[in-house]
C-alpha cells in the first residue's frame, strides 16, 4: 500500500475524511442517477401510465432487495470492528460468510419475487392498464436480484477493504451500462418497461460481479474471499446490526405504497407519476447523505473496535458539521431546481408538470434534516448497536411518515401529502438527538 493511501487506522482531518468518503458519495449519487434514467426513458418514451406502473411495483422490489443492504452494512460494521482488533483471518472468514449468504438468499428471494409480482401489483392498486407493465418490469428485475444484492453488499465492503475507488469504478461501469442500454432498449428499440428492466439487470451484473471477481483473486486489500462455513452467531449478529438498513428499505417501501394509495385517492394516476418524480430526485439528493454515512461507517467501527474514543468524538463532531452544511446547500438546490427537474420527466404534460413542480417545492424542505437522521442511524450501526439504529429508521419512516401522510391530508388536502415527509423528519431529528445524548456515556463519543 502506498504512503499516500488512507487507512482506517489514521486520524481523520476534514480533508482526509472528505477524501476517503468522496468515492462512496459519488458511488451512491451515480447509482441514484442511473436508476433515475429508467424513469426518464420510460416516462418520455413509454408514457405516464408505464411510468406510474414502474413506480407502483418498485417498492416491492426494494423490500426484497433490501436484504443486501442489511447484510452489507451489518456485515461491514462487524468485519471492520474485527479488523480494529487486529484479527485479519477472522475478518476474512466473516466477510466470506456474508458474501455466500447473499448469494444463497438472493436466489431464494428471486423465486419469491417472480411468483408474487402479480398478486403484489394487484394489492398495490394497479389498474388494468398498469398491471402488465408492473408484472413485466418486476419479474425481469427479480431475475437479477442476486447481483443487485451483491452490488449493495460490496458497496460497503469495498470501503472496509480500503478500496473505495474500486467501488466507485464498479458503480460507474454499472451506470454507463444502464444508461447506454436504456437509451438503446427503450429509446431506440421502444421495448418500454421490459427494456428498462433488462438495462437495470445488466447494470447490476456489472456492479455485483466485478467486485466478486476482485475478491476471489489474490489482492492487496484488507479483505479476500476464503473458504468459510456459515456460522449462525456472526450471521445473526450482522443481520441484527444491519436490520436498521433493512427496516429503512421496508419502511420506505411501505411508505411509498401508502403515498400511492393516498395519491390515487386524492389526485389519481397523475399523483402517482408526480410522486415518482419526487422519489427519483430524492434518490440523488439523499444519496449524498447515504454515501457519506457508508464511507464514514467503517472508520467509526474500526476506531470503536480499537478503543480510540478520541477519534470517535472527532468523527461525530466533523460529520455533524459536514452534514449540516450539505443540508443547507441541498435544500436550496432542490427548491431552485424544482421546475427544471420536473420538466425533464413530465414536461410533455402541462397539468402533470404543474402538480409535480408544486409538490417538489414543498418536498424540498425535508432535506434540511434528512441527512442528520440518516447519519445518526448509520452511526449506531457502525457502533454495532443495531437496536438503536433500527429504532431510528423504524420511527422515522414507518411510524412518523405513515402517520403524517395519513393524517395531514385531512387538514391540508393534497398539500398535506407533500408536507408529510418534512414533518416526519422533524420528529425523527428529535429522536436521533435524544439517542445520541442518551448513549454518550456508553460509547464515549461526546
Amino acid at each position: 500500500m502506498n504512503k499516500t493511501s488512507i487507512q482506517l487506522s489514521d486520524h481523520f482531518t476534514y480533508n482526509k475524511l472528505l477524501r476517503f468518503t468522496f468515492p462512496s458519495i459519488v458511488m451512491m449519487v451515480f447509482t441514484s442517477i442511473y436508476g433515475v434514467v429508467d424513469g426518464f426513458f420510460v416516462s418520455n418514451f413509454a408514457g405516464k401510465t408505464a411510468f406510474a406502473s414502474l413506480n407502483l411495483i418498485f417498492p416491492f422490489i426494494m423490500i426484497l432487495g433490501g436484504m443486501g443492504f442489511m447484510i452489507g452494512t451489518g456485515g461491514t460494521a462487524l468485519v471492520s470492528l474485527v479488523l480494529g482488533t487486529g484479527d485479519r483471518e477472522k475478518a476474512n472468514r466473516y466477510f466470506s460468510m456474508m458474501v455466500y449468504l447473499t448469494l444463497i438468499l438472493g436466489l431464494v428471494l428471486s423465486v419469491v419475487g417472480i411468483v408474487f409480482t402479480r398478486p403484489m401489483a394487484a394489492f398495490l392498486g394497479a389498474t388494468p392498464e398498469m398491471m402488465e407493465d408492473c408484472v413485466v418490469y418486476g419479474r425481469i428485475v427479480f431475475f437479477f436480484l442476486s447481483t443487485f444484492m451483491l452490488q449493495n453488499v460490496f458497496q460497503s465492503f469495498l470501503i472496509a477493504a480500503e478500496r473505495p475507488k474500486l467501488g466507485l469504478a464498479a458503480t460507474i461501469g454499472a451506470g454507463v451500462t444502464n444508461m447506454f442500454l436504456d437509451a438503446l432498449f427503450v429509446g431506440v428499440f421502444r421495448w418500454g418497461v421490459a427494456g428498462a428492466a433488462l438495462a437495470t439487470g445488466a447494470s447490476q451484473c456489472v456492479g455485483g460481479l466485478l467486485p466478486l471477481l476482485y475478491f476471489i483473486r489474490p489482492n492487496t486489500s484488507l479483505l479476500r474471499l476464503t473458504r468459510a462455513k456459515l456460522e449462525i452467531k456472526p450471521i445473526l449478529q450482522a443481520c441484527a446490526n444491519g436490520s436498521s438498513e433493512l427496516m429503512n428499505n421496508i419502511s420506505t417501501s411501505i411508505v411509498s405504497m401508502i403515498y400511492n394509495f393516498q395519491l390515487l385517492r386524492y389526485v389519481g394516476e397523475n399523483g402517482v407519476s408526480a410522486y415518482g418524480v419526487l422519489m427519483y430526485v430524492q434518490f440523488i439528493f439523499i444519496a449524498i447523505y447515504i454515501g457519506y454515512s457508508i464511507g464514514a461507517a467503517p472508520i467509526i467501527s474500526y476506531h470503536y473496535g480499537a478503543g480510540n474514543h478520541g477519534e470517535l468524538k472527532s468523527m461525530l463532531k466533523k460529520s455533524v458539521l459536514l452534514i449540516a452544511c450539505a443540508s443547507i446547500v441541498l435544500t436550496a438546490a432542490a427548491f431552485l431546481l424544482a421546475a427544471p427537474l420536473s420538466h425533464i420527466f413530465v414536461g410533455y404534460d402541462a397539468e402533470l408538470f404543474a402538480l409535480t413542480c408544486h409538490a417538489f417545492r414543498l418536498f424540498a424542505f425535508s432535506f434540511l434534516l434528512a441527512g442528520f437522521n440518516i447519519f445518526a442511524s448509520s452511526f449506531f450501526t457502525a457502533l454495532n448497536n443495531g437496536a438503536v439504529s433500527a429504532a431510528i429508521s423504524f420511527m422515522r419512516t414507518l411510524i412518523f411518515q405513515n402517520a403524517a401522510v395519513l393524517i395531514l391530508p385531512l387538514f391540508f388536502d393534497v398539500d398535506g401529502i407533500w408536507w408529510a415527509i418534512t414533518v416526519a423528519e422533524v420528529f425523527a431529528c428529535v429522536l436521533s438527538a435524544a439517542f445520541l445524548f442518551a448513549k454518550r456515556g456508553k460509547y464515549q463519543y461526546m
